[in-house]
């Protein structure tokens, strides 16, 4: 290769890069840049670890791979196509999942460098945390679009991936999405969890079914919509005992027009029934399978729109409907005769790139649009928003990893011959969950409805990331909660906070062996929480109280020159009243000390300029002597700044005009 050319790089550089042994995570758009980047720099040690594999949609910006490897491992077939570029390179593929405790500490100490190429945030974290742990460098990258972002993450050196909070992925309220939907997203939301409750893995908290303890709703609600099935996988929810969505289509085999007239017209009858719901809503209209609304169907009127981004009636959405859930349903079918011997359901995975699935979608999804008078959508809108999508740039891919590499070489050489930029790295914020010495953060939540499950898998597993907590309640006696060791404490899993003694004030040790991670998590009891919320994580304790005692003081300054300014009675006002107390006084805020201060500056900006422009007028009339010019010896090339000390000095711009005044 280009790089192996004596003369090319510097020696400590091309040493550090043909001796070093470096990991990348994650062989997609970043990683197979990355993956050819590194083998063309000549680096020679390189293992790479990805758990997908390669999909069509992959190709357009993938260039590792090609047709023939679809639905074969990504880290596999990037170390094939990585190794023709460079054959001397020595590649280890892992197809397999980097969160796996196979991948301690012993794994990431026998690298120089760690090289992210991930996707997903959970991942990030958990790199992050191990690197950190094994005290090993870490470039962290991304991309969205066209923007994209190389990170140098080195312990005691610069902040952490987790030092600065990230916007958290937009929730809706379960009984928005299964009760009163307002927005095209509430409903495209609803359609996937009913794809995934007929097809797919259910879960519990996606049921779809209309929510009769909804918070809003005082009073009976009937029942109709769960039909005579009762024998079918029921399961109570609030007030009333729901059927398995699964269970109820098994038993009608899938038809489509009695799914359709369950989630369409029964469900929605039921759903009027609730008739607080829709005392300051509009109330939705049921639709019936055999007399559908046929208008706004744009395919009579042939506008020169592909198929995807033509509107579709709602006959039109029964149409795909029906054929959809009739191939869905196929497929099914099929997948259980080929696995007949055994006993669990086979769960279909919706993909955006599915073309059944994405008919499900959008079709359920533009019905309950069209019965809730919400706008519908096309079928190329309906797979951005349920998708997710950012359109992936190639190019930007290429850019990023061409940094990543940049920041790898600054890495192993430890040396700077100049800056682009002279701005320090940030450093490790001292309350960082992660990175501090001692870290905590704290959690707010209902200890009285709270489970131990809830706090183990939605709190430490799922928003703070952990792999396999071990919680201990700080009691002086170390009492365990939650074991990472396996049925140790499944006993405790469906107990509440408070029936195992953690109440307000707790404060609970939690420790992640497997990311060498200890946590102090200070638990604040709320009974009241937004809608939807079951908890929430507050931050560092002690910048929370900090927070609160300036909030504190800033309203006791306030109150007291509130105070001070009304004291007097017999103060005259400017109209000539006198104050009383009553009168309200206008308190300081930061924003009108700007205003004033801006006012200032302007008016002081005014009078210097009004200063300048005398002067210069004076100038130009010391200058013309019985009609002539002066000559003006003073002027220098590339113009300076006016002074007012000596005549005829200036700017360029200064003398053109005399010049041409002349």
């Amino acid at each position: 290769m280009a790089t192996h050319i004596p003369g090319l790089l510097e020696e400590k550089l091309r040493a550090g890069i043909t001796s070093s042994k470096v990991l990348v995570v994650g062989a997609g758009g970043i990683g197979c840049e990355l993956l050819k980047d590194l083998v063309l720099a000549g680096f020679e040690d390189i293992e790479v670890i990805d758990l997908d594999t390669i999909d069509v949609s992959n190709l357009n910006r993938q260039f590792l791979f090609q047709k023939k490897h679809v639905g074969k491992s990504k880290a596999e077939v990037a170390k094939e196509s990585a190794l023709r570029f460079n054959p001397r390179a020595s590649i280890t593929a892992h197809h397999d999942s980097i969160i796996k405790s196979t991948y301690g500490m012993s794994f990431y100490q026998k690298f120089d460098l760690v090289m992210n190429a991930l996707d997903n945030r959970s991942a990030r974290n958990h790199v992050n945390r191990m690197c950190l742990a094994a005290d090993i460098p870490l470039v962290e990258s991304g991309t969205a679009g066209y923007l994209g972002q190389v990170t140098v993450i080195k312990k005691g050196v610069t902040e952490c991936y987790e030092c600065q909070p990230k916007p958290s992925q937009k929730t809706y309220p379960g009984c928005t999405i299964r009760n009163t939907p307002s927005e095209p997203i509430h409903c495209i939301v609803w359609a996937k969890h009913l794809f995934n409750q007929l097809f797919g893995e259910a879960d519990p908290d996606e049921d779809v079914s209309p929510d009769a303890a909804d918070p809003e709703q005082v009073g009976q609600a009937g029942q109709a919509a769960l039909g005579d099935d009762k024998d079918h996988n029921t399961h109570t929810d609030g007030n009333v005992t729901r059927v398995s969505t699964r269970a109820w289509a098994k038993s009608h085999q899938y038809q489509a027009k009695k799914l359709f007239t369950k989630l369409f017209t029964e469900d929605i009858h039921y759903l009027l029934t609730m008739d607080k719901l829709w005392e300051k809503r509009r109330k939705p209209t049921p639709l019936l399978w055999d007399s559908l609304p046929s208008d706004g169907d744009d395919n009579d009127n042939n506008d020169g729109l592909i198929e995807d981004q033509r509107p579709w009636s709602v006959e039109r959405c029964r149409q795909v409907f029906e054929t959809a859930v009739n191939n869905l349903y196929n497929r099914v079918k099929s997948e259980e005769k080929e696995k007949e011997d055994t006993e669990d359901d086979v769960s279909l995975t919706w993909d955006k790139d599915d073309p059944d699935s994405m008919d499900f979608v959008t079709s359920c999804a533009n019905i309950r649009a069209h019965i809730f008078n919400i706008p519908q959508k096309t079928r190329f809108d309906v797979k951005s928003m349920a998708g997710a999508i950012i359109p992936a740039i190639a190019t930007t891919n290429a850019i990023i990893a061409g940094v990543i590499v940049l920041e790898a070489m600054k890495l192993l050489t430890e040396d700077a011959r100049g800056y682009w930029w002279a701005a320090p790295s940030t450093p490790p914020r001292p309350k960082c969950t992660v990175c501090a010495p001692r870290p905590e953060l704290t959690v707010k939540l209902d200890t009285r409805h709270t489970t131990i499950r809830t706090l183990d898998q939605k709190i430490l597993r799922g928003s703070i990331n952990m792999a396999a907590p071990d919680v201990e309640i700080m009691d002086g006696k170390g009492t365990i909660v939650i074991s990472s060791e396996e049925g140790e404490t499944e006993c405790n899993m469906g107990k509440t906070l408070q029936e195992l003694g953690i109440v307000d004030g707790t404060r609970l040790n939690c420790d992640d062996f497997l990311q060498s991670y200890t946590l102090v998590v200070n638990i604040v009891h709320c009974e009241k929480l937004d809608e939807g919320t079951e908890f929430t994580i507050l931050g560092n304790s002690e910048e929370i109280k900090k927070a609160q005692e300036e909030e504190a003081e800033v309203a006791a300054e306030v109150e007291q020159n509130r105070k001070q300014k009304i004291s007097n009675d017999g103060t005259k006002t400017a109209d000539g009243g006198e104050t009383s107390d009553e009168m309200v006084v206008a308190e300081v805020e930061d924003d009108d000390l700007v205003c004033l201060e801006d006012v200032e500056d302007e008016v002081e900006e005014q009078e210097v300029e009004e200063e300048e422009e005398e002067e210069s007028r004076k100038r130009r009339s010391d200058d013309i002597v019985g009609g002539e010019t002066q000559p003006l010896k003073k002027l220098k090339s590339g113009g300076g700044s006016s002074s007012s000390s000596g005549s005829g000095s200036g700017d360029s711009s200064d003398v053109i005009e005399e010049v041409m005044l002349d």
